[in-house]
């Protein structure tokens, strides 16, 4: 497969169809008949899948750096360039978005019967500045797809959402731009202190990274602003009010684009640009132990929040904060191992907690409504449905075998040596998640079926299951050979580790060779 790519020069244009296909996709969409919209917003997300998928060939694990990289002068006078390419930090997250947009699409098939032009117009919209994100070696050109994601969720939420939808809309944007205006004004502050002791403007990520020693007398605050608007996208207590609102009223494939993505791109940008750019300042003891507390106190905290809530897809969302919490542990444990399990999470929560929401949105088409006293017993009119979700919640709460389990081994394990107190703290929640998520799986599918308005319900249809199958499929796959996802993220994660530690004090961060 490598071989055939090549032949076809698939690193020369492959980053460039997947951000351009949606966006020219975009304007067919609106303008075709109204039945139309779906089927061909599905066929764009098809092809997506099949032109991205062969980054899992085409990437060669064994380089460091960048591949499919792309260099071109965009507004010479300032130094902004249309520069992308993709390394071990950012290639499973790019395979990841591929793989959900085509079920993404495809799950929202039922659910939105109003608008639907400007829902699949959005979606595309969408994509594309996520997958910019994750591509951008540009500052301007990052901070471009960063801010372009507001629009079509503001959007999405705001129009498609449930009761509350205005004013979750208005938080998510009002908490996201706040944070990202101040990551601005950091940016063009970096861009001038090294350009006017260089000589030369530009938003050029290499740049500024060979430059980065000129910023220290700023990095405090200078990290700050980045930290507050990655914090925010997290999301990092005390910065998470604005996503149980976000995911509630969301529809279903806001919800899941929240949960697969957006979430991962301010852990992304920590690893990215945050802590690279001012690692004196970020892996100090202070402020490493400020952040490694910070995602303790998330990870219980929303755990032990989601065990009362009465709304399944609030459930679902309070456990998106406390699983993020274990990546920012293992991105500040700053050794190999954690700072892979730190991906494997952000690819293993995309999954379980993908597969979570789409099915409480089945459930929502099915009864319109997700609060679990109105629910139980289901498991008896829905098989295959409590089945996928069992196998699902196993796979939130981490369960030896399945995909959850890989990244929160490596993420504690890997950070121990610089805090062990908050990796023992941090390990108890595995009784918390089990407890939230395992009791609402009870009440939802396993208790006396009483309720008449729930014999009725029907089980997975193909479509729905040609959704979900893929998911569980991943899940258990991960699970049992996580190898070949380790492998395309080790050389990226021993780069990153032995580039913070060249920019501190020796002893300052555990040897990530030194055994265990």
């Amino acid at each position: 497969m490598a071989a055939f790519l090549a032949s076809i020069g698939y690193a020369h244009w492959v980053i460039h169809v997947l951000l351009a296909l949606p966006i020219l996709a975009m304007p067919v969409i609106l303008f075709a008949p109204v039945k139309s919209a779906r089927y061909i917003a599905f066929g764009v997300a098809l092809t997506e899948l099949v032109v991205g998928i062969g980054l899992w060939w085409a990437f060669d694990p064994t380089r460091g750096g960048m591949q499919f990289v792309t260099d071109i002068t965009w507004v010479e006078g300032f130094g902004i360039g249309y520069r992308v390419g993709i390394d071990g930090l950012s290639v499973l997250m790019v395979l990841l978005s591929v793989i959900m947009l085509p079920l993404v699409v495809w799950s929202s098939w039922r659910g939105i019967d109003q608008k639907q032009r400007g829902f699949y117009a959005l979606i595309m919209a969408l994509n594309t500045g996520m997958l910019g994100v994750f591509v951008a070696t540009d500052l301007f050109l990052f901070y471009m797809f960063w801010e372009l994601l507001l629009i079509p969720m503001y959007f999405m939420i705001g129009i498609w959402g449930s009761s509350n939808r205005l004013y979750a809309a208005t938080k998510f944007v009002i908490y996201t731009f706040v944070g990202s205006f101040m990551m601005l004004v950091a940016i063009i502050w970096m861009v001038a202190v090294v350009g006017r002791a260089t000589g030369a403007y530009s938003f050029a990520y290499a740049n500024l990274l060979e430059h980065a020693d000129l910023l220290k007398p700023w990095g405090g605050w200078l990290f700050t602003a980045f930290a507050l608007a990655f914090a925010v996208k997290v999301p990092l207590f005390p910065f998470h009010t604005w996503l149980p609102d976000a995911h509630t009223e969301a529809p279903t494939a806001g919800s899941v684009d929240l949960a697969v993505i957006l979430l991962k791109m301010g852990t992304y940008g920590f690893l990215r640009f945050a802590i690279p750019f001012f690692p004196q300042f970020a892996l100090s003891k202070t402020v490493g132990t400020v952040m490694a507390t910070l995602a303790v106190i998330g990870i219980i905290y929303a755990a032990l929040v989601a065990m009362v809530q009465p709304d399944l897809k609030r459930l679902i969302a309070y456990s998106s904060v406390s699983h993020l919490g274990f990546v920012m542990l293992g991105i500040w444990g700053s050794t190999v191992e954690s700072v892979q399990g730190a991906i494997m999470v952000m690819v293993s929560h995309g999954l379980s907690t993908g597969a979570l929401f789409f099915m409480v949105g089945m459930l929502y088409e099915r009864r319109h409504t997700r609060k679990i006293s109105d629910y139980g017993g289901l498991a008896r009119v829905t098989p295959l449905l409590a089945t996928a979700f069992v196998i699902t919640a196993f796979s939130s709460i981490g369960l030896p075998g399945l995909n959850g389990f890989v990244g929160e081994f490596l993420v504690l394990i890997g950070s121990f040596g610089r805090y062990p107190w908050l990796v023992g703290i941090a390990a108890t929640v595995v009784v918390f998640s089990a407890g939230y998520m395992l009791w609402s799986t009870q009440r939802v599918f396993f208790n006396r079926l009483t309720n008449p308005l729930n014999e009725g319900i029907g089980d997975l249809n193909l479509r729905e299951l040609a959704v979900i199958v893929p998911l569980i499929a991943a899940m258990i796959w991960i699970g049992l050979y996580p190898g070949p996802l380790l492998r395309r993220t080790a050389g990226a994660a021993q780069q990153y580790v032995e580039m913070v530690q060249s920019a501190l004090p020796k002893a300052a961060l555990p040897d990530p060779g030194a055994p265990r």
